[in-house]
């Protein structure tokens, strides 16, 4: 049985829908006990192709966990490792396809279960989890707490079972404790714990086997969450017209701030690296000298006030609007921000738009879910608490504890749902949620996007699509990841104003990956 690897699939199963997946594909002819030597097989080639040399110690849980375990070890012995195997519990206590692939292990192996003991970890070469799945809910204690700190406080090279034992596969959360595994292999599709740090920083290298369900499964499961890939939201992405023009592209404002002017043009700039026509920003008077001082690419209007602001994103050739970038927790920011969705425009709020609601949440939101276009929230974790609250009884709308300790899917689709906006909750592992519950997980910045100014770029960058025409919730996906491709193609030393510098190329091979390479781009 040779192991085929999945790589292009972008659906994220929960861990219930995962359950669900393995009962259909039960019920279309293949039996639990096939599903889990596939799994062990899966295992025990990752783990040949990685460390072909070496002790192999195989830690079984349980539950199907380790049942996956005592395959992998069987077929490991098989092909002439040293394997030693522990179990968690009594062989007597295991149940189903884990009590036959235990029997299997003792009787064709002659394989010893011993009890689990911390000594083993110290004296092996590489140890497979298989303690606890995905699914597990309460902390990691006993002896089991004790492996798993060996593991880690040695070093040792670690291939996880689904997901290292500890990480709850939905949230990404660690219950007490999980081992730090190289290698982690899961089945038929990623979990959205796979994504969501601090999971995803336990996973590692994350390799999905395909263990022969059927993707016909998911037509009556239904996924709803993704990971953030271009063959997601490849068929919404904006296709260069060879007969377009500027106007065609789209015509995006962004708000300028009096002071910081260095958001905006950060902003503005990536709008138009990322394909807008042409780009304006609405500068109040005292800045005008200083943006029309910038990229002679980016047009300047002067915006005495909010009126004189709300005239300029009126104009019905005005695609996209973005507020916040350097602009002020202020009245004068607020105004605009509601002077902006009262458009037929797409908008993006971002930073001082998102903070200086932070008050009175429910005006924002009430006058998002009133307007037919687009709207997206751009928020970090900071401007996602000042605005979703972290508690009940601050004044905010709870949706569900704070940013570093809940459920960052969870928080933002309730966000999106409660506000009537696309949410974009920012971070190592950016969440995009749209309010009719689609959600993605992006999984490929890198840590140097972690400076000054990265987030402008990327109101910038959404702003950008969505002058072009392209959905709210395509455009959010899109632009994050796009921002995340450029800073991996630039590499270290990166500042922000490399990221828009690097979308040319970003975009070139974006083409080519979607047929698109041959298409001019011409402009007026």
């Amino acid at each position: 049985m040779t192991t085929r690897w999945s790589h292009d699939a972008t659906e994220l199963l929960t861990v219930a829908q995962m359950y669900r997946a393995d009962a259909a594909a039960v019920d279309h002819g293949v039996s639990s006990l096939e599903l889990m030597e596939r799994a062990g097989a899966a295992i025990a080639d990752a783990l040949d192709a990685r460390w072909p040399r070496g002790h192999v110690l195989v830690l079984c849980g349980p539950g199907n966990n380790g049942g996956d375990g005592f395959v992998a070890a069987r077929l490991l012995t098989e092909r002439g490792r040293d394997v030693a195997l522990g179990l968690l519990g009594e062989i007597d206590d295991l149940a189903g396809d884990a009590a036959v692939n235990a029997a299997r292990w003792v009787k064709e192996c002659d394989g010893e279960v011993d009890a689990l003991s911390p000594e083993w970890v110290r004296w092996s070469d590489v140890v497979v989890d298989g303690l606890f799945g995905a699914g597990l809910t309460r902390p990691i204690e006993g002896v089991a707490l004790k492996i798993i700190n060996e593991i880690n406080d040695y070093a040792k090279p670690c291939l996880a079972i689904d997901v290292p034992s500890g990480v709850h596969g939905d949230s990404g959360a660690v219950l007490g404790a999980a081992p730090k595994a190289d290698l982690t292999v899961t089945f038929f599709r990623h979990k959205p714990g796979h994504l969501l740090f601090p999971g995803r920083g336990l996973c590692a290298q994350v390799r999905v086997a395909d263990i022969g369900i059927s993707d016909e499964v998911l037509e009556d499961i239904h996924p709803t969450q993704s990971r953030n890939v271009p063959m997601f939201w490849a068929s919404d992405f904006p296709r260069p017209d060879a007969e377009g023009h500027k106007y065609g592209r789209g015509h995006a404002i962004v708000a300028g701030g009096g002071e910081l002017t260095g958001a905006a043009q950060l902003a503005a700039y990536a709008a138009l690296r990322s394909g807008a026509g042409l780009v304006s920003i609405a500068s109040p008077p005292e800045a005008v000298a200083i943006y029309r001082s910038g990229r002679p690419s980016i047009m300047v209007r002067d915006t005495i006030d909010t009126a004189a602001f709300a005239a300029a994103v009126s104009d019905p050739r005005v695609r996209a609007v973005l507020v916040g970038p350097g602009n002020g927790v202020t009245s004068g920011t607020r105004a605009n921000v509601l002077a902006a969705l009262d458009g037929a425009h797409a908008c993006v709020i971002d930073a001082d738009g998102i903070s200086v609601f932070a008050d009175n949440p429910e005006a924002l939101f009430e006058r998002v879910r009133g307007r037919a276009a687009d709207t997206v929230l751009t928020p970090h974790a900071g401007e996602f608490d000042r605005l979703f609250g972290k508690t009940s009884g601050e004044g905010h709308t709870d949706v569900g504890g704070g940013a570093d300790t809940m459920d960052r899917l969870g928080r933002a689709r309730a966000a999106a749902a409660l506000s009537g906006a696309v949410v974009v909750l920012k971070g190592a592992d950016t969440v995009i949620a749209a309010p009719d519950g689609r959600a993605a997980i992006n999984d490929n910045a890198p840590p140097t996007l972690a400076t000054a100014g990265s987030g402008d770029v990327l109101a910038g960058l959404i702003l950008g699509l969505l002058a072009q025409g392209m959905p709210g919730f395509s455009a959010s996906c899109a632009g994050v990841w796009m921002h995340g491709a450029a800073a991996e193609r630039f590499g270290p030393g990166l500042i922000a104003d490399d990221i828009a510098d690097c979308l040319p190329q970003v975009l070139k091979s974006l083409y080519a990956d979607l047929g698109l390479e041959g298409v001019p781009n011409t402009t007026f």
